[in-house]
């Protein structure tokens, strides 16, 4: 059985969407678009199993974004495979009347419908009192009760879904469809539809709907000019008609209690100090920087653990298997890469939470609105906040997530700078450098030194980003008009069981994607890393051995690894790149790690755990290693502050990501802005970093 589950955004829909499927949901994108669709599966008392299908929010089927476009096409398409056998329609209980507005387009479409009317329990906290059974008379259609937060009503919908049956329902008689008879049958006969509704969402929405061929719409384009069908005037009456009854309907069916310290009463004292004008941007700093600093501090015993874990499953593996090839790119090459990685996924697991708290608080679209003000004057508007943020996480569903944004100037401004702000993948190189070359210690008595370098990487970023947005605003002429609309909920406690979802599917996403490319870059360095020009390597051992007689083996052999290394096919590309990034203050070694990261940045770190774990002491993580390797000229630590802010900089601002290549491209429809946005941002990378360490090599 297929469900398609639609409703407001901020109605709940995700949370029920949690409630039934749980960790039983996948996500894919719908066919032919980038916008993201959920699919999660549950089993109904009779034990029939259910497909739900979570569709992007929208306020209406007149839609103002490329996501709300996505469920036009959706319900529309009659041939489509993926047409739902029922529909729950979420409406938020407290919004009653507004919410039941999409409900009313929707059954009108003829398809089989339950009105889910989600957050109950606010509705009644705000003096609302609904009849269901009034509601569900007056509608002709179920109505549930449920409160997706602590699964209430719940069991009830799985019953009502198992015990529903599609009745015929009788053709919409919109007073609007008065006079236009004629042309709504001839939509009917050429597009072979039987409903009424769906022959004037056509007329509508023709140009948009891509199961449509130019042939069928220059057809119904002749049919509104003969008929003199005004598209935009005919949507507002419709609106107001429907407005109209369902306010008759909402008032036979609620009685309204006045209570004086409702959830809507109480987020309205609260917004007076995390919105305002002065304190509230103070606030939003502050958060940022509490969440960072506890992603140093909560991640380091779990970070410590993995790591002790990865070293022992390497002297596990070459004790156990015969000396070789096989024995070392299985320990130094995969188990090496991939434990490099994993190493950060408790860092990755608590940004994700934060950002889900925030989310489910209610905060996040306060952070919006707050913000949407400062974001016009670098020609973007409150709703590239989302996008902005969204980059700490991952910039590809951040770049996807623009297409809420309406004004096309705006939204391509969005799409170019996104990727100045840092994402999860730049989270190991940032915490990796940190760790050697800021030193331990704290600010005020409580924040660290280190999470305070780690917010200025984030906010050295979100400046970039700002600043690329003011010469963006006066290269691109678009002449869009631009507005910010969104509703405001009510502060909610985080659902807990939702943030765990999030955070468990984002981490699985990160793993096995990451993974999927540390796995083959891992042994194409490993290879390169063990094998070089004739006998390249047996002779550079042999020199080494020559020149050390007095050393044992366990002395020597770490001089034996690093010319081994330098002679190697790795070393040899290092070495053609090093004069290049010398004056950024990097060597041969960090030159590899460079071009594996074009990749995917986090790559960065198994990179350095191949090069730095070939022939040395298993035991000691990467980090170690590195901080135990010395400057040739000066015989001090290498890794000091100018080359760790200079390659920090230098990751910061470089775009290496060729996933977020090809969807700026996809997004834009045209190469001229992804090759434009790779040579800028690289470059920019280049001199900035080049900056940083001539500045600070004479101060170390």
């Amino acid at each position: 059985m297929k469900i398609a589950l639609i409703g407001n955004p901020n109605s709940g829909k995700s949370s029920l969407f949690n409630q039934l499927t749980g960790l039983n949901q996948k996500v894919a994108n719908f066919a032919g678009v980038t916008v993201e669709k959920k699919t999660g599966y549950f089993t109904l008392p009779s034990q029939e199993k259910v497909e739900l299908t979570d569709l992007p929010g929208t306020y209406s089927l007149y839609p103002k974004s490329l996501d709300e476009q996505v469920v036009i096409d959706f319900l529309l398409s009659q041939q489509s495979k993926e047409a739902p056998d029922l529909i729950l329609v979420v409406a938020d209980a407290a919004n009653l009347q507004r919410n039941l507005l999409l409900f009313d387009e929707i059954k009108d479409l003829g398809f089989g419908v339950i009105l889910v009317l989600n957050m109950i329990d606010l509705a009644e906290q705000s003096g609302w009192e609904i009849d269901t059974e009034q509601l569900q008379k007056s509608l002709g259609v179920p109505v549930i009760a449920t409160n997706a937060r602590n699964g209430k009503g719940i069991s009830s919908l799985k019953e009502a879904i198992q015990n529903f049956q599609k009745k015929e329902l009788k053709q919409p008689k919109l007073k609007i469809f008065a006079g236009l008879e004629d042309l709504i049958q001839e939509v009917k006969n050429y597009t072979h539809t039987k409903n009424d509704y769906i022959a004037w969402l056509y007329l509508q929405h023709y140009e948009r709907l891509h199961f449509f061929s130019e042939k069928d719409k220059d057809y119904l384009q002749k049919l509104q000019i003969q008929y003199r069908f005004k598209s935009l005037s005919m949507q507002t009456q419709e609106t107001l008609e429907r407005y109209s009854s369902l306010g008759n309907i909402v008032a036979e069916s609620t009685l309204k209690h006045e209570k004086p310290r409702n959830p809507i009463w109480i987020s309205q004292k609260i917004d007076k100090i995390l919105m305002h004008k002065f304190w509230g941007f103070g606030i939003f700093i502050l958060i940022l920087l509490l969440m960072f600093d506890a992603i140093f501090q909560w991640a380091e015993l779990p970070t410590t653990f993995i790591e002790e874990q990865t070293s022992a499953l390497q002297e596990f593996t070459k004790n156990k298997l015969p000396n070789g090839w096989f024995a070392e790119l299985l320990s130094d090459g995969i188990i090496a890469g991939i434990g490099s990685v994993l190493v950060f996924v408790p860092q990755i697991a608590l940004l994700f939470g934060f950002i889900a708290i925030l989310e489910e608080s209610g905060y996040m679209i306060r952070a919006m609105i707050m913000m949407d003000k400062l974001m016009r004057r670098f020609g973007l508007n409150g709703k590239s906040v989302v996008p902005l943020i969204s980059g700490v996480a991952c910039a590809i569903p951040a770049i996807m997530a623009t297409r809420n944004i309406d004004n096309r100037k705006e939204r391509l401004i969005t799409i170019l700078v996104t990727p100045f702000i840092s994402c999860s993948a730049r989270l190991p190189i940032y915490t990796v450098m940190i760790a050697l070359v800021i030193p331990q210690g704290s600010f005020l008595g409580f924040l660290s030194w280190q999470a305070l370098a780690l917010l200025s990487m984030y906010l050295l970023g979100i400046l970039m980003a700002l600043f690329a947005s003011i010469i963006l605003k006066k290269i691109l002429h678009f002449q869009d008009n631009s507005y910010f609309v969104v509703e405001i909920p009510t502060y909610k406690i985080p659902r807990w069981k939702n943030v765990g979802i999030t955070i468990w599917e984002k981490v699985k996403t990160f793993s096995i994607e990451a993974g999927k490319v540390i796995v083959v870059i891992s042994i194409i360095l490993w290879a390169l890393a063990s094998f070089g020009w004739g006998d390249s390597l047996e002779q550079a051992e042999n020199k080494i051995r020559k020149n050390n007689p007095t050393l044992n083996e366990e002395q020597i052999t770490p001089f034996v690894s690093a010319a081994r290394l330098e002679a190697s096919y790795a070393g040899m590309l290092g070495k053609f790149l090093e004069p290049a990034i010398e004056p950024l203050g990097f060597d041969w070694k960090i030159g590899i790690a460079l071009v594996s990261s074009f990749a995917a940045r986090e790559v960065f770190v198994s990179t350095m755990s191949v090069i730095y774990g070939l022939g040395t002491d298993d035991e000691q993580s990467v980090r170690k290693r590195m901080s135990q390797e010395l400057n040739s000229s000066t015989q001090k630590p290498f890794y000091n502050l100018a080359v760790g802010l200079s390659l920090m900089v230098f990751y910061a601002f470089a775009m290496q990501c060729m996933s977020t290549f090809a969807i700026v491209y996809k997004e834009t429809k045209s190469w001229k802005y992804p090759l434009l946005q790779l040579i800028a941002m690289n470059l920019l990378a280049y001199l900035f970093s080049l900056a940083t360490y001539q500045i600070l090599v004479n101060f170390v």
